[in-house]
């Protein structure tokens, strides 16, 4: 929004330097982006003296003219009928923008070097008359720069309005917000057109068939107009905020668009079919050309403007080519309504069709406001075009917009904003932007916006303006109350933290995937029916069908990573994830949410070197990933168990483990199933685990317990023992720890074995003890009884057998 305050002025005594106002307007919220001098372009405008005018050699209607600026005297080509010897004239010299938009270059005219350019007021924007040089008076001093000689000065401030306050959207709209911050009255044009008789009923009418997408439809009539060009202080206005003039009639509606705010539009009332105005909505594909000449396909949600026989303008957005203005036009029909702004929004972004007036009725216009600017619009068109406004008005209004009372307490509005404002303050600051105030009950105010600020509905809306107009920079600084003491950081961030460490440390990349995934994903784990992991929760509106649901496991995301990065031929991949799965609750209960951590390996051990052969990962590669991550959180009593192949179906049978700290199961580990491979599309094997995250942050001790180091050496002892093939080798280590042997500090399987000369159904399996005393150095004589007693004691339990 554009703003001259040569036009301000016209409705506001600004009564402070530029640099106060701009920093006043952008306080109260109206933010300044720019601020320019009209008149900059006649910095390179000088006023020079004529001292001689020859004929052209070689053109009959052009002279060569010598105009002296100060310094030097200047050879200038001049075709003006005007110019003589003695006068004082402007003088463009090169490099001077016009506003026009063209710029002047030296230049050779008939071959004649021509070093400026005499100028008329038409070409410099001062006026009017084209038909010959601007003369100026003889005191103008010569060499100064044209602006300064005449005293033109004229600021331009460029507004960047937020979208809430579409009452700023006129001259008059900031000359309230400025007569406001000075404490000074507005000066409002004269919007009063009495009427003796009502005769426009008589030759128009106006139907309103949509109501409600055209709440009010106002109208007028002019006749006997001449169209012409605007008288140039009418012109000026417009070019002032960076509009062109087009005609009068043109000229007045765009006038009171910048003036008010209101948009009008301007119909040819003798290329009105049956000279009457239908406000209805478009039928489905009908076909309407605009103002700029351009097709637009309608549907039946736009709402056009009609006369007797077809559309003449789209309502709230551009009017029609078939009822524009010509040179030829006696009689106007002007039109000022107030549309629904959410309809006029929907039409514009549809049409790609963004104007003046769309910008302003879809943040919402005054609906009181129709009729005063019609009546100035209408007694411009009877002064600046000779015409007479047809007695009577046209108003179609059927229910009336009402007016809001909203209650603001004092003490409220204090205690929100951090001020220290009576009841007799902020009732000033309301009534200085036309708000309407009514004492009400104790520290009560009754509040009655004005019809044009259609932003205000409730009391917060009115604090925010004690807020703006008492002055942002005026409300107190204060700091929030900070307590003194320290708080312990959540556990569970904490943990998360510090497995995001060890992952990547392990060589592994986090991957973060959407929580939604495709609803068959479950089906493509080949999950059991009744796998809690089926009970999904679906997205009311997904974006594709690929995420219909919100995950319940991290597998589905990492395997889709793994694909994509597989097709483009990244085959060793390490990568986890850290994040919730959604499963859902009882009929009254909230859905569950659990943390999880997920990991993938596929591909090779190591990453290709000249040292080491390429050789594949396997489930120990995982497993032993999976030890480090939980060791380093500190978890006891880390136990992996065999999983039968009905418990998880997406993991192979056989390579696939439970986790277990102590007694608590937290997670398994294994290779991924085959067929599940191939249900992802997937042509490599895979090793994952999967952790809860939530119980492994319960079971995670709060405090870390140091201890010495060791005084005296340990002392270690084999064991092998020839077992059943089914017995796990952890329920071996685990009854070794279960007798609290005093001296045993550790326990390691070093070996398995299966194969001549051990029977098929036996297994060889080798681990070693390490015994340490706190207090001395151990004896054979010491160790030895301990190890055989415990050597027989696993001897007896598991029914083992010692090699030959």
């Amino acid at each position: 929004m554009k703003v001259s305050l040569s036009w301000l002025s016209q409705y506001v005594s600004i009564d402070m330097p530029v640099e106060e106002l701009v920093a006043a307007l952008t306080m109260v919220g109206l933010e300044i982006e720019s601020v320019t001098d009209r008149y900059q372009y006649l910095d390179t405008v000088l006023v020079g003296s004529v001292t001689e005018v020859k004929a052209h050699p070689h053109a009959d209607r052009l002279k060569i003219c010598k105009v002296n600026i100060g310094e030097k005297t200047l050879s200038v080509v001049c075709g003006a009928p005007n110019v003589n010897p003695g006068q004082h004239v402007p003088l463009a010299l090169p490099g001077t923008f016009f506003p026009d938009g063209s710029s002047l270059a030296k230049n050779t005219i008939r071959n004649v070097d021509s070093e400026g350019m005499i100028c008329s007021e038409t070409e410099l924007g001062l006026g009017t008359d084209p038909s010959g040089i601007m003369v100026l008076d003889d005191t103008t001093e010569i060499g100064t720069p044209l602006a300064i000689a005449l005293e033109l000065r004229d600021t331009v401030l460029e507004i960047d309005l937020t979208p809430n306050r579409p009452d700023c959207l006129s001259i008059i709209g900031v000359a309230r917000e400025v007569a406001a911050i000075q404490k000074t009255e507005m000066i409002y044009p004269d919007f009063d057109l009495t009427d003796s008789e009502d005769r426009i009923s008589e030759l128009t009418s106006v139907t309103v068939e949509a109501p409600d997408l055209c709440p009010r439809y106002s109208a007028r009539m002019i006749t006997g107009i001449t169209v012409a060009p605007s008288p140039f202080w009418l012109q000026d206005r417009l070019l002032s905020v960076g509009l062109r003039p087009i005609n009068n009639i043109v000229d007045i509606t765009n006038f009171m668009l910048m003036e008010t705010g209101q948009p009008m539009h301007a119909f040819d009332f003798d290329q009105l079919a049956e000279n009457r105005i239908i406000v209805k909505t478009a039928g489905d594909g009908e076909v309407f050309t605009t103002l700029d000449e351009k097709e637009r396909c309608m549907t039946s949600e736009n709402l056009m403007i009609c006369d007797g026989e077809k559309a003449v303008g789209i309502g709230g957005v551009m009017g029609g080519l078939n009822s524009e203005i010509e040179n030829t036009t006696t009689s106007v029909l002007l039109e000022s309504a107030y549309f629904n702004p959410v309809n006029i929004r929907r039409t514009s972004k549809k049409l790609g069709l963004h104007t003046e007036a769309a910008h302003r009725f879809e943040r919402g216009m005054d609906p009181e406001g129709t009729v005063k600017a019609l009546n100035r619009a209408a007694k411009l068109m009877a002064q600046l075009a000779g015409g007479k406004v047809v007695q009577g008005l046209i108003d179609e209004y059927p229910t009336p917009v009402p007016r809001r009372n909203i209650h603001l307490n004092v003490a409220d509005t204090n205690r929100l904003l951090g001020t220290d404002l009576d009841q007799q303050q902020i009732r000033e600051l309301m009534e200085s932007i036309e708000f309407f105030v009514t004492p009400g009950e104790t520290d009560v105010l009754e509040v009655t916006p004005p019809s044009f600020r259609v932003d205000v509905e409730r009391p917060q809306d009115l604090m925010e303006e004690v807020a703006r107009l008492s002055g942002y920079n005026h409300i107190p600084t204060t700091f929030p109350v900070m307590p003194s003491e320290t708080r312990k950081p959540s556990k569970l961030l904490t943990c998360r933290h510090h497995l995001r460490r060890l992952m990547t440390g392990f060589g592994f990349t986090e991957t973060i995937n959407y929580s939604f995934i495709n609803r068959h994903s479950c089906d493509q784990l080949q999950l059991r029916s009744d796998d809690p992991r089926r009970k999904t929760i679906g997205i009311l509106n997904p974006l594709s069908e690929e995420q219909a649901v919100m995950r319940t496991s991290l597998l589905p995301g990492l395997l889709a990573t793994m694909g994509r990065n597989l097709s483009k031929q990244i085959k060793t991949q390490r990568i986890f994830e850290v994040g919730k799965i959604y499963r859902q609750g009882g009929q009254n209960s909230p859905a569950h949410e659990r943390e999880m951590v997920a990991a993938l390996w596929t591909g090779l051990r190591s990453d290709p070197s000249w040292h080491t052969k390429d050789t594949d990962c396997d489930f120990f590669d995982i497993k032993g990933v999976t030890e480090g991550l939980i060791g380093g959180l500190n978890l006891k009593d880390l136990v992996f168990t065999s999983l039968s192949a009905d418990s998880c179906r997406y993991t192979r049978p056989g390579h696939t483990a439970n986790i277990f700290s102590g007694d608590t199961g937290i997670g398994l580990v294994g290779e991924i199933h085959p067929q599940v491979l191939e249900n992802f599309g997937l042509k490599q094997s895979a090793f994952i685990f999967e952790l809860d995250l939530n119980r492994m942050v319960s079971l995670t001790p709060d405090a870390r317990q140091a201890r010495p180091l060791p005084k005296f050496p340990s002392v270690a002892r084999d064991v092998t023992l020839i077992i059943d093939r089914d017995i796990e080798s952890v329920s071996v280590l685990k009854h070794v720890t279960s007798q609290k042997e005093g001296l045993v500090e550790a326990l390691h399987l070093f070996d398995v074995y299966q194969g001549k000369p051990i029977p098929g159904n036996k297994k060889s399996i080798s681990f070693r003890i390490a015994y340490r005393s706190d207090e001395k150095t151990l004896e054979d004589e010491e160790i030895h009884p301990l190890h055989e007693k415990i050597t027989e004691r696993l001897i007896h339990a598991f029914d083992a057998g010692l090699p030959a």
